[in-house]
């Protein structure tokens, strides 16, 4: 059985003839001990998709029209609001892409960590089980550390503090919302590390939020490519890299900044991803679409699997690859 199962979710910002579409019958799975990369760029639904898991997003405004969020055996959306407490950080633990707008600023960082424990593990809310924490994130000193203020600290230190946070409820789902935002390009690196050491001690699973393709072949074991509320592509890892199959895939792979070659400019994919409520009709990517038929426009497509464990979002995926 799998930790994380979405099953055909839908949700709405808004009620009645003002309401407009975010995530438009998403399906996905993520196995326990695995790493999922959900990408795509910013504002096609990967943080709303994320936080609907522990439904984080505030309803009203906020809707959630159909559809069914298991997490380790239980549907979230039938949850009380009891329920969901024990959930969050219990079961799944998040940790944002701005950790000075997580952290409180007027509390220490070791009493913020202390508060995790006691909520989710009271018998171990102590000084020590805190010290272990920010020594496990990679934390030197942690002992003086603990005794810092938020706005003591580097981003990156600022981001294992969050990290440490998420952990001290021995979560069995961590979700990562871009974690590397912000930082440089040496930090990131050492937070992506960090992640990785992470899941292979304590053996959790990990859905990771990114824009950037070029961390997701040292992280993931599936990726899950999203656009305008849907997931276009799903595939594992080594295999969507070396063969993307739908055209917003690849168009995202040759946006990469390359290490060699004479190129003046990036590739850039034109247009903008559309916004809530004003998608086109048929293929929500065919405005942008370099291969774009006529046919795109008139229906929908399905997410199909095409290859054993591949799923696409579009007819032409074939003939496409053949240009």
């Amino acid at each position: 059985m799998n930790l994380l199962e979405i099953k055909n979710l839908t949700m709405d910002f808004g009620a009645g003839a003002g309401a407009v579409r975010a995530i438009d019958g998403l399906s996905l799975s993520l196995a326990a001990g695995e790493t999922l990369c959900l990408v795509g760029e910013s504002g096609c639904g990967k943080s709303v998709t994320a936080q609907s898991i522990a439904r984080l997003v505030p309803s009203p405004p906020a809707h959630y029209v159909a559809g069914e969020i298991w997490l380790d055996g239980r549907d979230t959306l039938k949850m009380s609001s009891r329920e969901l407490c024990a959930i969050r950080g219990g079961v799944v633990a998040y940790v944002f892409q701005e950790p000075g707008a997580a952290l409180n600023p007027v509390f220490r960082i070791g009493p913020q960590i202390r508060e995790s424990l006691k909520l989710h593990r009271p018998e171990k809310a102590s000084d020590a089980e805190v010290i272990r924490l920010l020594r496990l994130v990679g934390i030197p000193a942690p002992e003086s550390r603990a005794r810092n203020y938020p706005f003591e600290m580097s981003g990156g230190m600022q981001q294992r503090v969050m990290i440490a946070m998420a952990l001290a409820s021995e979560p069995r789902l961590l979700v990562a919302d871009e974690p590397t935002t912000a930082l440089d390009v040496t930090i990131q690196a050492q937070i992506l590390d960090l992640l990785g050491e992470v899941k292979r001690r304590l053996g959790m699973a990990i859905l990771l939020i990114t824009h950037n393709l070029g961390i997701v072949g040292d992280m993931a074991d599936r990726v899950a490519v999203m656009y305008a509320g849907q997931i276009v592509e799903l595939a594992p890892a080594r295999e969507l890299l070396l063969r993307p199959l739908h055209p917003y895939t690849r168009a995202l792979m040759n946006s990469v900044p390359k290490l060699h070659g004479t190129a003046d400019r990036l590739t850039a994919i034109p247009g903008n991803v559309p916004r809530l409520g004003d998608f086109p009709p048929g293929c929500r990517f065919a405005p942008r679409c370099p291969v774009v038929r006529a046919e795109c426009s008139q229906s929908l497509p399905d997410l199909r699997e095409v290859q054993p464990g591949r799923w696409v979002r579009c007819p032409f995926w074939e003939r496409d690859l053949e240009h």
